[in-house]
């Protein structure tokens, strides 16, 4: 399988490269004896599934009725850690997802990358709001500080979505950040308090939106500086975003802006075409909020 990205981390110490997936995944099949049923929906409105990231497992439901849902992703390890969601094509199981990430060439088709809560420094929560249909999942955690993926030390969780009953609307979002080869394109400046973000990933390849709290008094330069060395401390910490999502889809994510920071928006993903982090390719944008 072709090499992908991890999502890179920024407290701590951050490996900016992509993975070369040859690793076992653990975990049992999606399809293992869980069985179809309904599942009663509440209220239209997005439901909330609470994840927590440890080192290195999720802990996590293992059903949950289909729909607009929140994940709420809180990282409880001492490493960086976030959750990427993959939504498996018909009768496949992370068996065959880690046959897949075994084998040189691109992700196979039937593995689509849904996005998910971006990561999140330790102690913190991330989320992330999308429409899951009826099928098999799969959370997985890219990371890579330096060592082995952490999905390959077992970070890896089934989840199997099932229908329901109530269908769900939208959240409303403040605003809406599209992406594109290769930036970001903000419907609106951002402004101070809580907000709730529509990204749309309008690109020709996946794309992530991985937000960074600068430092006071550091800026997008200080970090591609730090990025290219990474020695000494990080000049920011990770405060979530969407992880990385395919073309054409849709998701949200609600953060908290302070006054007069600085923030980052920076995508990870390695290039189709060269195999190079997007940030290489400009997709870094510094903001201020007013």
């Amino acid at each position: 399988m072709a090499t992908l990205t991890t999502i890179v981390g920024v407290l701590g110490s951050v490996a900016v490269a992509g993975l070369s997936i040859n690793s076992t995944i653990g975990g049992r099949g999606l399809a293992a004896a869980v069985p179809e049923r309904v599942v009663a929906a509440p209220a239209a409105k997005a439901r909330v599934v609470r994840v927590t990231g440890e080192d290195f497992k999720f802990n996590a439901p293992d059903v949950i009725p289909a729909g607009l849902t929140e994940f709420r992703f809180l990282n409880k390890g001492p490493s960086l850690h976030h959750m990427t969601i993959i939504k498996l094509g018909a009768n496949k199981t992370i068996d065959d997802l880690r046959a897949a990430f075994a084998n040189p060439g691109p992700p196979p088709a039937w593995a689509k990358i849904m996005g998910g809560p971006n990561a999140a420094d330790t102690g913190l929560e991330s989320n992330a709001t999308l429409m899951l249909e009826p099928g098999n999942y799969a959370l997985v955690c890219f990371v890579d500080l330096g060592g082995p993926p952490h999905f390959a030390k077992g970070m890896v969780r089934p989840l199997r979505v099932v229908p329901a009953k109530v269908a769900d609307t939208r959240p409303k979002a403040d605003l809406t950040a599209t992406l594109i080869d290769y930036s970001f394109r903000l419907s609106s400046p951002i402004r101070a308090g809580t907000h709730t973000i529509r990204v749309h990933n309008a690109a020709s390849q996946d794309h992530e939106v991985q937000l960074i709290e600068l430092a006071a008094g550091k800026t997008l330069g200080d970090l591609m500086a730090w990025l290219s060395k990474m020695e000494g401390p990080p000049p920011g910490k990770a405060v979530g975003g969407v992880a990385g999502m395919a073309p054409g889809l849709n998701e949200y994510f609600t953060a908290d802006f302070s006054s007069g920071t600085r923030y980052v928006l920076i995508c990870f993903i390695p290039d189709a075409k060269d195999g190079k982090p997007h940030f290489a390719h400009g997709m870094a944008q510094q903001i201020t909020v007013r």
